[in-house]
C-alpha cells in the first residue's frame, strides 16, 4: 500500500479491519477493535521494537502525525529513546530533576538548532561517558564544584579538548536548570572567573594540532601528479587545492551554488564553519574543470558519490592521497587534503604581496580584531579573485599541460583578468 492521504485516512478509520496500516519510515496508522483509530511510531531499541503513541485520529492530522514521526526519526538517530525523552519532558516540573534528566532536557530543548545529528549524538556520548559515573543521578540543585572538578581534573591533561568540551557541556545544563529555577544562579562549572583559577588554561597543556601541510613549492608538481588520476576524487581534490576550501565544502557542493558564467561559488551559511556565506571566486583553471565534469541525473552533487543521492565519501580524497604515497607513515610525506589550505595561506605570505586580510577572507577566517572587523564589511571579492588566479598560474602554470592534458593558453583570457 502506498502512503496515506487525508481522504484515505477517513476511510480507513470508517471501513477498514482492526490492525496496523503502514504510512512508511515507522509511522502507522491503528484501527481499534471498537472502531477507534491512532497513530502509532514505531522504531526499535537495543534489538527491540517500541511502540509510542502519538495520538488519536480525532486530535492528530496524517500531517500532524508525519511530523511527530520525523522528530521521534531523528531522536532515534541522536541515539535518543523517543519514549524515555517525552517522560522526561512530561515528569512533573515540581520536582528537582536529576543532572541526567536536566540534560536530556535540555538536548530536547536544543537540539534543533545544533547543526547535525553527529552533534546531538555526541553531547549524549560525553555525558555518559564522563559525567553520568559522578553526578548522573545527583539532583542539579546538589553539583558543587567538587563534583566537576571531579569529572574534569582525571582528563585534563590527557584528554584536554575532550574535558573542555564537557566543561562546557555541564555548564550548559547547569545555567538551564538555574533558568527553570531548580538550582542557583551560581554555576560550580563556569570556566570564567571560576574554574579557569583551578585549572590549567587549556591552551597550555593541550598538544596543538596542525593538519600536515606540503610545501607551497611542492603543489605544482603534486597537481602534475594528480592529472594522471581520473577519478572523481581526483577531480575534487584538484578543485579542493584550486579554491583553497575546506574539505566538506567541497564534497558538499552543489550545481546550483555555482555560476560559471560570473565564475562564483557561493557556498551557504549552514555549510561554513563561521556561519556566513562565503563567495570563491574561480580561476580559468577551476572553470575548466568544472566545465568538463558530468552532471549526474538525480543529484545536485558537484562531486556525487557511489550510493545514489549522496556526495563523494569524506575518505574519498585522503584515501586517494594515500594511494599516491602521502598520508600517515607515507613514503612520500604526512600530507593530508586540508593542508593545502596552510600551503596557500604560506604561498601568499611568502611569495605574494597581497595583504593579510584578503588571504584570511579566502579562507573565510574571521577577523579577530574587532576593530579591524568593525571597518572591513565588505569580502575584498575582486582583489581575492586576481589572488586566486594567481594560485591557479602557480600551481598550474599557463602554457603547462593543464586539468585535463590541455594546453592552459587555450582556454583564453578571463573577462575579469
Amino acid at each position: 500500500m502506498g502512503k496515506l492521504t487525508t481522504r484515505g485516512v477517513q476511510k480507513l478509520v470508517r471501513e477498514a479491519k482492526p490492525g496496523l496500516i503502514n504510512d512508511g519510515e515507522g509511522l502507522y496508522l491503528k484501527i481499534g477493535k471498537t472502531g477507534g483509530a491512532s497513530w502509532i511510531y514505531r522504531y526499535r531499541r537495543h534489538g527491540k521494537l517500541r511502540d509510542m503513541g502519538l495520538g488519536s485520529c480525532v486530535d492528530v492530522s496524517l500531517a500532524e502525525a508525519r511530523s511527530q514521526a520525523t522528530d521521534n526519526r531523528k531522536l532515534v538517530k541522536e541515539g535518543l529513546d523517543p519514549l524515555e525523552a517525552k517522560m522526561v519532558v512530561d515528569q512533573a516540573e515540581v520536582v528537582t530533576p536529576t543532572f541526567v534528566s536536566c540534560a536530556a532536557r535540555y538536548i530536547m530543548s536544543h537540539r534543533r538548532s545544533w547543526r547535525n545529528a553527529k552533534h546531538a549524538r555526541q553531547w549524549v556520548s560525553t555525558l555518559k561517558t564522563y559525567v553520568r559515573p559522578v553526578i548522573g543521578f545527583k539532583r542539579v540543585d546538589e553539583v558543587t564544584t567538587q563534583d566537576v572538578l571531579k569529572i574534569l581534573s582525571p582528563i585534563w591533561t590527557s584528554k584536554t579538548e575532550t574535558a573542555k568540551r564537557v566543561q562546557g557541556r555541564i555548564e550548559n545544563v547547569l545555567d538551564y536548570a538555574a533558568a527553570h529555577n531548580y538550582r542557583d544562579s551560581v554555576n560550580p562549572a563556569r570556566w570564567r572567573g571560576h574554574l579557569d583559577k583551578l585549572l590549567a588554561k587549556p591552551s597550555r597543556v593541550k598538544k596543538v594540532f596542525h593538519h600536515p601541510a606540503m610545501p607551497y613549492d611542492e603543489v605544482a608538481a603534486f597537481m602534475a601528479d594528480l592529472q594522471s588520476h581520473t577519478s572523481i576524487s581526483s577531480k575534487a581534490l584538484q578543485f579542493l587545492i584550486l579554491t583553497a576550501t575546506r574539505t566538506s565544502e567541497v564534497l558538499r557542493s552543489e550545481w546550483p551554488e555555482i555560476d560559471l558564467d560570473n565564475e562564483t561559488w557561493t557556498i551557504p551559511a549552514e555549510r561554513m564553519k563561521a556561519r556566513r556565506e562565503h563567495r570563491v571566486p574561480l580561476s580559468r583553471q577551476t572553470v575548466e574543470l568544472l566545465t568538463q565534469l558530468p552532471r549526474v541525473k538525480g543529484t545536485n552533487y558537484v562531486f556525487p558519490g557511489a550510493r545514489n543521492g549522496r556526495p563523494l565519501s569524506n575518505m574519498s580524497m585522503l584515501q586517494l592521497m594515500r594511494g599516491m604515497g602521502y598520508g600517515l607513515d607515507g613514503e612520500r610525506g604526512d600530507f593530508v587534503p586540508h593542508g593545502f589550505r596552510s600551503s596557500f595561506r604560506d604561498w601568499t605570505g611568502e611569495v605574494t604581496s597581497y595583504p593579510r586580510d584578503v588571504a584570511e577572507m579566502a579562507l573565510a577566517h574571521a577577523i579577530e580584531n574587532k576593530v579591524e572587523a568593525a571597518y572591513l564589511r565588505g569580502d575584498l571579492f575582486e582583489k581575492r579573485w586576481a589572488m586566486m588566479q594567481d594560485w591557479a598560474d602557480y600551481i598550474l602554470p599557463v602554457g603547462k599541460p593543464g586539468l585535463f592534458g590541455l594546453d592552459m593558453s587555450e582556454l583564453g583570457s578571463s573577462h575579469r583578468y
